[in-house]
């Protein structure tokens, strides 16, 4: 006679949990997506030669040409500044503790538009008399180093103001500075042409496409530095989101995370800024979407979803745009808040923590 079985007391377990799912799924998708984004354009690569190209078996071929020149610069941007911005969004949000937070309403992306229209104008004013010299200064980095200091500037402001206020009027004086940013942008741009108030307005669109190989060391590497201290602060920011004071328990010194937090925005979002343009929506959509895919608001799982998520979102938008249409109206911009608008729009709706109080 055998004997009885006795219920289960442990459910086993999954052998793949839902967190190495998403990532290895996000991961597929922005391997493929890299792939479409290195063959398909103006100029159609088969995806095999694309892989010859990138294992350096055919380097002096007219592909590789296309591919290392124009469209790998590119392509890596993307990604990586898909990445920076995103994950710039989920510790601004961690920071302040607010779902709507990110670059654009901290005033970061506003400050490297101020910064740009500045070079712009002044640009203008010092090559009056020579256009050609002014176009030559122009695309070199003065655009984004201009950019880039507009955004610090913003964020030294924030810094010096953290030590004053708490992170909801700090999220608001965020905002204040940005609409004064852009105010000021519109300014200066009214004291110069339309060539060049054109050329801003492109740059104001947001592209990958202006990063060059030898743009890539100074872009990169700021970004790398801004994940790198992010993983440094999901600790600290952990125990900050269950409140100042339960972090203040824990040893968590709130003013000094506040400076070290913004200072990794600023690596993160200051170059992308500078070299790409500002851009829209991915600081603020994708940490969400993460949460939505992971099933979890804690920092440290939702990491490696929000960088994967912030590049592939970032990889989506540049595909289409560079996508061979008969006629090029479409920016990554455009892309990002159709993307962005509709999200955010749910999300108001349907999520209680995003919800306005009646």
């Amino acid at each position: 006679m055998t004997a009885p079985s006795l219920p289960l007391l442990v459910e086993p377990r999954p052998l793949l949990s839902r967190g190495v799912v998403v990532v290895a799924l996000l991961g597929a998708l922005l391997l493929l997506l890299l792939l479409a984004s290195l063959s398909y354009g103006q100029v159609l690569v088969p995806v095999a030669k694309v892989v010859d190209v990138l294992l350096g078996r055919a380097p002096d071929s007219p592909a590789a040409r296309i591919l290392l020149e124009l469209r790998l610069p590119r392509v890596a941007a993307a990604i990586l500044g898909g990445a920076g911005v995103a994950t710039a969004g989920l510790l601004l949000q961690a920071l302040f503790r607010n779902p709507l937070a990110d670059g654009w309403s901290l005033g970061l992306t506003a400050g490297g538009q101020f910064g740009a229209a500045l070079v712009v104008a002044g640009g203008g004013i010092a090559f009056a008399s020579d256009e050609v010299a002014w176009l030559r200064v122009f695309g070199g980095l003065s655009l984004v180093a201009g950019a880039a200091l507009g955004t610090i500037a913003v964020v030294i402001g924030m810094a010096a103001m953290a030590r004053r206020v708490g992170g909801i009027t700090l999220l608001v004086l965020g905002l204040m500075l940005g609409f004064l940013s852009q105010g000021l942008m519109s300014v200066v741009l009214h004291f110069t042409n339309q060539g060049r108030a054109r050329i801003f307005a492109s740059w104001n669109d947001a592209t990958f496409a202006g990063v060059q190989r030898g743009d890539l060391v100074p872009f990169l590497l700021p970004v790398l530095s801004g994940l790198v201290l992010t993983v440094v602060l999901l600790k600290p920011l952990s125990a900050l989101l269950l409140g100042e004071a339960y972090a203040r328990s824990l040893g968590v010194d709130i003013v000094r995370l506040r400076r070290w937090a913004l200072g990794a925005a600023i690596l993160l979002v200051a170059p992308v800024t500078a070299f790409c343009g500002p851009l829209i929506f991915l600081g603020l959509i994708v940490p969400h979407l993460a949460r939505g895919l992971r099933g979890t608001a804690q920092l440290t799982p939702l990491f490696p979803v929000v960088v994967l998520g912030g590049a592939l979102v970032a990889l989506a938008g540049d595909f289409v745009v560079h996508l061979p249409w008969e006629q090029h109206f479409l920016h990554l911009n455009a892309i990002l808040a159709v993307i962005g608008a509709p999200v955010v729009i749910l999300l108001l709706v349907f999520s209680r923590s995003m919800r306005l109080a009646s």
